[in-house]
């Protein structure tokens, strides 16, 4: 397997120019640095909100409680979604230092340039990601 990789990187760099690289590099920092920033006010929010369901909570009954536990999940779920997207954009920024952004981690193809203009973390190809998706 590391001949492939050597022969995908060589294959890369000719593919890819240096200018190119560090289109995508900065459009991907830029992009995590976004969504770092959304995670911040998030937590912040919920931080504020939480201190305020704190100080009101005099007289709730158990459907109250019940309500305000379901809205803390669904901030919470929506704060660790995006620390996942961070997490991938991360990711996609180490494969690109690597030299093996662009290319399917199942099957070693190129990722179209699509698919990539779409969702610039793709890590599989649209074959291999059709299979993820029907099992």
């Amino acid at each position: 397997m590391a001949k492939a990789t050597e022969t995908r990187s060589a294959s890369t760099e000719k593919a890819r120019s240096a200018a190119e690289t560090e289109k995508i590099r900065v459009a991907l920092v830029e992009r995590r640095d976004e969504l770092q920033a959304e995670y911040d006010r998030t937590l912040s929010e919920i931080t504020e909100l939480q201190r305020d369901r704190l100080t009101d909570s005099a007289g709730d009954d158990q459907a109250d409680t019940g309500t305000k536990t379901g809205e803390r999940e669904q901030e919470i779920t929506l704060a660790n979604n995006l620390l996942d997207r961070i997490t991938q954009v991360e990711r996609a920024i180490d494969r690109l230092g690597t030299g093996n952004y662009g290319w399917c981690e199942r099957c070693g193809n190129a990722i179209p340039v699509e698919r990539l203009a779409a969702f610039p973390v793709a890590t599989l190809c649209v074959s291999c990601k059709q299979l993820e998706e029907r099992r």
